[in-house]
């Protein structure tokens, strides 16, 4: 909006939040700032207190947004690819705000569990890989964390959503938890640009069983398969066609 940088001089994040993939910044005028990283957005934090110092001069190309603490820290926001998005509204508004009123519940929230699921997944023919992607019904669980539930449940990729069994919807509850607990302990998953607000890569990828592991012997010990590429709605999938059915 054009009252962007207007309405945030001189203001004080007072609350940092989460909502699936955005981020929500209150400050203190009443204002939130929303904040979705996109694929390839990024946060660096800039200061003398352990942390790099800013170089105006030397500015990245894909530094688009700066912003700079009364404590003399430099924020910056870096998108190579420019999917990423901000926004400035009233909080007023929040409740209301489009891409926030349509999210499903969180994977790691208590309104997430087996029941929820499974009166979705019913509802549901599509491949279970993209009903878990849909953010309408479970907000924040991306590609690579889809691939990898999956194969800790057991539950193939193609399986249609309405095709799930109770037993099967327990277990996959149980390992979209796990997954992303796990992948949070390790920081995150680095593949190409991703990195932590203080420049440190994620660890993630080298626990992968699946994702990006196309030709490799499936990580399963009770099984000999293959580790398997698919394309699903534009993604790529990875599963084990053995021991996923």
């Amino acid at each position: 909006p054009e009252s962007f940088e207007k309405n945030l001089i001189n203001q004080t994040i007072t609350t940092i939040a989460r909502r699936g993939k955005y981020l929500i910044l209150e400050v203190s005028n009443g204002h939130c700032l929303i904040v979705h990283l996109g694929m390839t957005g990024s946060f660096a934090i800039f200061s003398t207190n352990g942390f790099p110092k800013y170089d105006h001069s030397r500015r990245d190309k894909h530094d688009h947004v700066v912003f700079h603490l009364g404590n003399g820290t430099v924020i910056a926001y870096n998108d190579p690819r420019k999917f990423g998005m901000m926004d400035l509204i009233p909080e007023s508004k929040l409740s209301i705000y489009p891409p926030l009123k349509t999210l499903g519940v969180e994977p790691l929230g208590n309104g997430f569990d087996e029941k929820y699921l499974k009166y979705h997944l019913d509802r549901r023919s599509s491949p279970v890989k993209n009903f878990l992607l849909d953010q309408k019904v479970i907000a924040g669980i991306g590609n690579i964390y889809a691939s990898e539930a999956l194969w800790r449940a057991g539950i193939s990729p193609r399986r249609k959503a309405n095709r799930i069994s109770q037993k099967k919807a327990s277990l996959l509850v149980k390992a979209i938890r796990d997954v992303l607990n796990d992948a949070i302990k390790s920081g995150g998953s680095t593949l190409r640009n991703y990195r932590s607000v203080a420049g440190n890569l994620g660890y993630f990828q080298h626990q992968f069983c699946v994702y990006d592991q196309e030709g490799e012997p499936c990580s399963n010990e009770n099984c000999d398969g293959q580790i398997n590429r698919i394309v699903q709605t534009g993604r790529s999938t990875f599963y084990c066609p053995s021991c996923q059915k």
